[in-house]
């Protein structure tokens, strides 16, 4: 069984014991967290399809840690006007452990 959920508006594949990094989710590391914004579930051979969402589905994952992601740059410049402009980002990301899906 696996299905499709939405987080941090990005779209993730998970099914039951996958570990995957989401943007950040409020909680400390050991945390249970249920995600209901369920797009569509697949069961051996049953195949649910939301409009948008799932009704009732539910995917519980629980926080291993909190942590950043690497640094990527971000460079803007003007030919021929002398403008640039060096940015930094990092992201912060939560680390899932998924251990349930209910459906």
């Amino acid at each position: 069984m696996y299905a499709v959920l939405r987080t941090g508006g990005k779209q993730y594949k998970v099914a039951a014991g996958d570990l995957i990094e989401v943007e950040r989710i409020a909680g400390d590391a050991g945390d249970v967290v249920e995600l209901s914004e369920v797009l569509s579930l697949v069961d051996d051979e049953e195949v649910k399809i939301g409009a948008p969402l799932v009704e009732g589905a539910v995917v519980r994952g629980e926080i291993v840690s909190q942590k950043r992601g690497d640094k990527i740059l971000v460079f803007k410049s003007k030919r021929r006007k002398g403008y640039r402009k060096r940015q930094g980002h990092r992201q912060e990301l939560t680390q899932l452990k998924i251990t349930d899906i209910n459906g």
